[in-house]
């Protein structure tokens, strides 16, 4: 059966444990947040032992999936097998050991599947055996509509009272980005203490955290909204931020997806790198969007031209600093923007 991950959480308490679970779709923080309940039904069932695989390219080695399918566990009686798909592609043989498991799956190993990504052209009979006797959920990307909504139910199953227009005041500072609201959500409990809020407190109980923060910023130019990004940065601009004093987190994270292009390119292991960049598991479907947008070389020119608006900003360069970064911005965005960048290769 196909489920929203919320349908999902909500029924785990109501049933046993299935064989096996996938969670998928762009939205990272819903994908985790399900995955987290699977994990804690699993545990409630006895299911002490977990061991997680990441087949995130062409060198993940299937069999040893299959061969720990077979092999009996050496500390606990249940184990939870997770298996990290990010293109949410498991490939001709992944798709075949998937339908086999499903097809006699082990009475003491259940399996969860998380992945990035989402679409019919995604699935096939390996999602539909997965579908026929566990769980498939679908994390979708929440409408700019229905963010209020979203954000209100959180709010109230949190025990936070906050009224339309503090709910909207919310919305628009999180600027579509779930994590971030959660953030938000979270330091509210904290905050509120257990008194209704409106708008304007609201406004004074977020006021640390800025409208158009960078970290937001530089998420939507991955996540290919340059656009957005763009506004974002006209508004650091507008509220007084030094853009000498932005540039250190631009750079590190061009330099974080330089490293990652660079571990693609020479088909490596993206997780291991992930790993070593200490990436969070809801910011990788981002970084991997990126990756698809530009070539490793790329991103090597686009920390250069970082480094270059950083020396503008300090008065070692000329030009106007705030225009080449949204230049920067809106090639990283968009790879048919990159004639903006003065002598860039096509």
């Amino acid at each position: 059966m196909e489920l929203t991950p919320e349908s999902l959480v909500s029924r785990l308490a109501g049933e046993p444990l299935r064989p096996v679970y996938m969670i998928t779709g762009p939205e990272p923080l819903l994908v985790l947040e399900a995955a987290d309940a699977v994990r804690a039904h699993a545990r409630e069932h006895g299911y002490a032992e977990r061991e997680v695989f990441d087949a995130d390219g062409r060198d993940f080695d299937w069999n040893t999936l299959a061969m720990t399918f077979r092999a009996p566990s050496l500390f606990s009686a249940r184990r939870l097998i997770e298996l990290r798909l990010p293109t949410a592609r498991p490939g001709k043989e992944g798709g075949e050991l998937i339908v086999d498991f499903c097809a006699q799956p082990p009475g003491d190993i259940a399996l969860l599947v998380t992945g990035g990504e989402w679409s019919k052209k995604h699935g096939g009979k390996w999602s539909e055996a997965i579908a026929r006797i566990g769980c498939l959920a679908v994390a979708k990307q929440i409408r700019p509509d229905q963010m209020p909504g979203w954000v209100e139910t959180r709010l109230r199953k949190r025990g936070v009272q906050a009224d339309r227009g503090a709910v909207q005041r919310l919305v628009e500072r999180v600027e579509g980005n779930l994590l971030a609201a959660a953030q938000e959500i979270d330091k509210l409990v904290l905050l509120a203490d257990g008194k209704p809020i409106d708008a304007t407190r609201m406004e004074s109980l977020v006021a640390d955290a800025a409208r158009f923060d960078v970290f937001r910023m530089l998420d939507a130019a991955l996540n290919g909204q340059g656009a957005r990004a763009s506004r974002m940065l006209a508004g650091l601009r507008a509220e007084g931020e030094a853009i000498h004093a932005l540039m250190g987190m631009v750079v590190k994270e061009l330099l974080t997806v330089a490293a990652l292009a660079r571990v693609q390119a020479r088909n490596g292991n993206l997780a291991a790198e992930f790993k070593a960049q200490r990436v969070w598991d809801s910011k990788q479907a981002t970084y991997r969007r990126a990756l698809q947008r530009h070539a490793a070389p790329h991103w090597e020119r686009f920390v250069a031209e970082a480094g270059r608006v950083d020396r503008i900003a300090k008065g070692r360069g000329q030009g106007d600093a705030w225009q080449v970064l949204e230049r920067l911005l809106l090639v990283v965005a968009d790879a048919k923007a990159r004639p903006l960048l003065a002598g860039a290769a096509g």
